[in-house]
């Protein structure tokens, strides 16, 4: 099937400008970012963005489950599918940003895998049991169509995708058991094909299709989540606008680098012990230049500071041009390639991440003219 592109927008309210003309310039799919410190919220963003578009498909990339109960993100989404019926997707994740920004490590697998049942349950008109502590109580989306007959509040007639974001082994096998599509990091020509399997086998167990998602069979829907950038005449990994662009979308994987090393939060899996100290030395270094020096016990609210939208100053020595070459970032034929080479391996959307609104409205404009009018 034909590849699907999107793009990941920042979540400042008036997004839906750019929504409007990514769906212009033929993007297929505009993906907002959940993370309550940094951005505005998720779902009154995407409302604006479903209210003055017509045909791209509306999702989030990813939900965090400890910012709202299951119930709320499922009564969401199904409202905004009032204003744009079947362009609505709920993609899920146990949390980076939305939680370490806030001193917390990212949410267990089975808190993740709980959560998105009850989500994935409620949209589809489900009776699911919502635990609170100790107490375990039955819910349902009631005034549904499906469940009272009453249309003015809800739609979950026309199909919601629940896609889950994963990297490891257990993430994935609970995107087989659960979802309708996988959302992944991994942009290497051997992370896709070896989750796909494991998927699979996943929910072939658990007796789960994902024909939700789009009729891919027993395929599920495959989402990279990559920075981008087309390399204009001249430029180079190195030229200003690129590191402007492009820096703040790779400066997360140090940051979680020290979270693993120094930071509360140290559960996210990337260890790099020496980048990491380095890192250390560096936020110490600019945090005790402020006036009053930034305490210990704030010192991850310093690292997290510009996180996805700007680099602090003396943050882009830690841009690294051979993780950028891992990106689809390059001219529109190398970022062609990339993308046959993506296509091959079962991948069916690029989320390629902006971090401002002057970085989105570029991507947009350069990338549908030298990669979409040309495929």
């Amino acid at each position: 099937m034909k590849m699907d592109y999107g793009i990941l927008i920042p979540c400042y309210i008036d997004a839906w400008h750019e929504v409007k003309a990514a769906e212009e310039a033929g993007f297929t799919h505009a993906w907002f970012a959940d993370s309550q410190l940094i951005y505005s919220d998720v779902w009154a963003t995407m409302a604006l963005a479903a209210q003055n578009t017509s045909t791209i498909k509306l999702g989030t990339l990813v939900g965090i489950p400890s910012n709202r109960l299951a119930p709320v993100t499922a009564a969401a989404a199904a409202t905004i599918n009032k204003i744009a019926p079947g362009r609505v997707i709920v993609g899920l994740g146990t949390g980076y940003t939305g939680r370490n920004t806030m001193g917390l490590p990212a949410l267990t697998m089975n808190q993740f895998a709980e959560y998105a049942a009850q989500v994935k349950g409620l949209l589809a008109g489900e009776d699911v049991l919502f635990r609170e502590g100790q107490r375990e109580r039955w819910i349902r989306l009631i005034h549904s169509k499906s469940n009272s007959g009453r249309d003015e509040f809800f739609n979950i007639e026309d199909p919601i995708p629940v896609m889950l974001a994963a990297n490891g082994p257990r993430g994935q096998k609970i995107v087989g058991e659960i979802s309708d599509g996988w959302i992944t990091t991994s942009r290497s020509a051997t992370g896709v094909p070896q989750g796909l399997p494991r998927i699979n086998e996943s929910a072939t167990a658990a007796g789960n299709s994902f024909d939700h998602a789009g009729g891919y069979g027993t395929k599920p829907y495959v989402t990279v989540l990559t920075p981008a950038c087309v390399l204009r005449d001249g430029e180079t990994f190195e030229s200003e606008r690129v590191i402007r662009n492009v820096g703040p979308a790779l400066i997360p994987g140090v940051h979680a680098m020290w979270e693993g090393a120094y930071g509360p939060g140290s559960n996210l899996g990337m260890a790099n012990p020496d980048l990491a100290g380095m890192y250390d030395q560096y936020i110490r270094e600019y945090g005790d230049r402020k006036s009053p020096p930034t305490p210990d016990d704030r010192r991850y609210l310093d690292v997290h500071e510009g996180h996805y939208v700007y680099l602090k100053e003396g943050e882009e020595q830690f841009v690294s041009s051979e993780v950028m070459a891992s990106t689809l970032t390059g001219t529109g034929e190398q970022i062609n390639k990339k993308l046959d080479e993506l296509e091959a391996v079962g991948v069916n959307n690029v989320a390629m991440a902006a971090v401002t609104r002057q970085a989105a409205s570029e991507l947009i404009a350069d990338f549908s003219e030298q990669v979409i009018q040309k495929r």
